[in-house]
Order: structure tokens, then C-alpha cells, then sequence
């Protein structure tokens, strides 16, 4: 299993475009060979003391926290997966430019990496 997560600060007002952005990545992802994707809205993200989700990524007033991740059987798959999204024609269709200004969040403050499962435990 590899896993590739996301931290994004996203307006409260783009709640519903981020989540239609979100739903349209899945369609290209799991075409791509990606095995499940979790989108996840801020509920309850406290400030910490000395470092937290929002400084992590320069949330301003107004901006909610998201924290995705995108599984993958291996990261051979992710790396042919996301060449595969690269050349998607609906990635150009569906997300606008390429440097994600028609995106419903400010993409050069996303901080991202991929991860081998330590534990994995589900009941």
C-alpha cells in the first residue's frame, strides 16, 4: 500500500466547488489505478502551540483546513498512475489552467507527500 496525502487551505465559500473538484479527481484517479480516496473538511482543528495544520499550510481568515489522501496498491502504481493523469484530456477539461489558478484553493500553499503504511488497523 502507498498512500499520498494533502493539507490544503480552501475559502469557506469554495466548500462545494473544492468537493466537485474533488469527486472529478476520483473519476481520473481510479481510471489511473488509485484505490480509494478520503476527502476530509475541517471540524475540529485546534491551534497548537508551536506548529499546527494551519501554519503548515498559511491558512488565512475565512480559509478551512482539508486533509486528503489517495491510496495505491505500490508506489510503481502511483508513479504509473499519476504519468497516466498527466496526459488525462480531462485534467485540462476539468481543472483549468495548468498552474491551478481556476482551482477553488491557492495550490502554492498545499503541502503534499506519499507515505508506506507504519500500521494500518481497521475494525
Amino acid at each position: 500500500m502507498y498512500v499520498q496525502g494533502f493539507v490544503i487551505p480552501v475559502p469557506e465559500a469554495n466548500k462545494d466547488a473544492y468537493r466537485d473538484v474533488a469527486e472529478k479527481f476520483w473519476e481520473i484517479a481510479r481510471d489511473c489505478g488509485a484505490r480509494s480516496q478520503i476527502e476530509c473538511w475541517e471540524a475540529d482543528v485546534p491551534d497548537g502551540e508551536v506548529t499546527d495544520f494551519r501554519r503548515a499550510v498559511h491558512a488565512e481568515n475565512g480559509e478551512k483546513i482539508v486533509f486528503s489522501w489517495v491510496t495505491w496498491d505500490s508506489k510503481e502504481d502511483a508513479d504509473a498512475g499519476h504519468e497516466k493523469m498527466m496526459t488525462d484530456p480531462r485534467m485540462a477539461e476539468n481543472f483549468g489552467a495548468p498552474d491551478g489558478s481556476d482551482m477553488p484553493f491557492d495550490g502554492k500553499r498545499m503541502i503534499f507527500g506519499a507515505f508506506e503504511p507504519l500500521v494500518w488497523q481497521e475494525a
